[in-house]
């Protein structure tokens, strides 16, 4: 009978089928993070029960971190002691722990791949919505909630109903300008952000083959934000050789074994899905959105439609445009930028930053914008000062962060304040999500770059252009 890349993945790690129920899933690789392990490990506790398999679960602390200096206390009780809980959880149960101040400490969904803990053809969760990063390898990776974290602490698997499955081709190539994380937005813009409710995505066509395995994380990571319960795309030579030597990959005897077990993993070419999306890749633009969902997202050159053009309730989608002090038929180029974000799990990795140094490189930093640069890992850090990126950020007049989770959410001290605007490579531009009030306009880290030297939503191609006639 044939397969979907996700049938193979999932049936081969169900360890027991409940009639009319969920399945029992065998899980690969647990990671955790700060926020929502403690509880599970106070469930643990008080049941007397121990991590099944601690070697098969990883640690880091990310959202609470602060991005200068992390050598320091950190000062707000609440993230101090979420981390200091991470930290005495994982020394009592044994399991890796990457804190503040570790070589491996950084974003979870960024840590994951550097190492080699994902790998193509697993099974991966953690709790946070994000972990659909992890697909960009072929591996089967979604969020979990509390009470799920300890379920999987405890006996190593999860009860999951088996979702449907859904694929989108992006057919042909991409133009000047456009990202992954463009093509992202686009297909969110396309399919709203309940376009996939219930469904597990596969990416096919030839755009996401030409794509980075970076590219293609980013686009997994936004798998959620329409609704979807992860996205994945099959493995190939790029993944591969990204894979391949890793801390955590399978060495030796034990790699050959795995790497025949990787050319298995794609859809039979008679494989049914339960719907089906095709794009042209050449039809894509540079992406921003304008309202306060990742599916109100536009071509930065087009005007914000009515709501009478999405076939959408007025009432609420004025709301939207109001909360970001927009209004319908308005330009986005131009519009005043206060702060602008590269980094999140999204698009804190080295591409991002080359892709921004690209952009940055020979100008300067507008007067009146904050800039914060924000890389994903100390890897990530390390490179871009052996790249030089570093000595270009510093001569536009910008300056480089520590590694975290940063103003991607309000969880930190990177918040911005209300009322202010600020593009941002992260993933979600919900009320509040970056701070209370604050306004968020998603985007590349392209298109964060021209703003970041403009002051102002612009297309990042026009200033491409400057430099290639110039």
């Amino acid at each position: 009978m044939s397969k979907t890349l996700f049938d193979k993945v999932w049936d081969s790690h169900v360890v027991k089928k409940i009639d009319g129920g969920p399945d029992v899933l065998f899980i690969d690789r647990h990671l955790i993070h700060e926020v929502t392990s403690p509880v599970a490990f106070l469930g643990l506790k008080s049941r007397g029960i121990k991590v099944l398999y601690p070697e098969r679960t990883f640690a880091t602390a990310d959202h609470n971190t602060p991005t200068l200096n992390q050598h320091l206390p950190v000062e707000d009780p609440l993230s101090a002691n979420q981390l200091k809980a991470l930290e005495s959880n994982s020394n009592e149960y044994g399991i890796s722990h990457w804190g503040l101040g570790h070589q491996k400490n950084g974003i979870v969904h960024v840590v994951g791949p550097e190492y080699g803990i994902t790998q193509p053809g697993a099974t991966i969760v953690c709790g946070d919505s994000h972990t659909s990063t992890h697909g960009a390898f072929g591996a089967i990776a979604f969020g979990i909630g509390t009470s799920e974290v300890e379920m999987v602490l405890a006996t190593q698997c999860i009860m999951q109903p088996k979702p449907k499955k859904m694929r989108i081709n992006v057919t042909g190539t991409l133009g000047f300008g456009v990202t992954p994380k463009d093509v992202a937005l686009f297909i969110i813009s396309q399919l709203t952000t309940s376009g996939a409710t219930g469904y597990f995505v596969e990416y096919a066509g030839e755009v996401f083959e030409q794509m980075s395995m970076e590219g293609r994380m980013t686009v997994c990571n936004l798998s959620i934000e329409m609704g979807a319960r992860g996205g994945m795309i099959a493995p190939d030579e790029t993944t591969i050789n990204y894979v391949k030597g890793r801390e955590f990959s399978p060495k030796g005897e034990a790699w050959d074994k795995a790497l025949a077990y990787y050319k298995t993993l794609k859809s039979d070419p008679d494989a049914v899905f339960d719907k089906e999306y095709t794009f042209d890749g050449s039809q894509i633009e540079p992406m921003i959105t304008y309202g306060t969902n990742p599916g109100m997202g536009m071509g930065i050159k087009k005007h914000i439609p009515s709501a009478e053009e999405l076939h959408t309730g007025a009432a609420t989608y004025e709301k939207s445009l109001n909360y970001m002090g927009f209004g319908e038929g308005e330009e986005m180029l131009g519009k005043k930028v206060d702060y602008v974000f590269v980094g999140s799990c999204t698009n804190g990795r080295i591409e991002d930053f080359r892709a921004f140094a690209s952009l940055v490189k020979g100008r300067k930093k507008a007067e009146g914008v904050t800039v914060w640069l924000v890389p994903g890992s100390h890897q990530v850090e390390a490179k871009i000062k052996e790249e030089g990126l570093l000595d270009i950020f510093t001569e536009a007049g910008f300056v480089l962060r520590q590694p975290g989770c940063s103003a991607c959410l309000a969880m930190n001290d990177d918040k911005i304040p209300a009322g202010k605007y600020a593009v941002s490579t992260s993933n979600r531009n919900f009320e509040g999500r970056q701070g209370p009030g604050a306004r968020t306009m998603l985007a590349s880290p392209l298109v964060a770059a021209a703003a970041a030297v403009t002051g102002k939503v612009t297309d990042p191609r026009e200033l491409m252009m400057e430099e290639l006639v110039g």
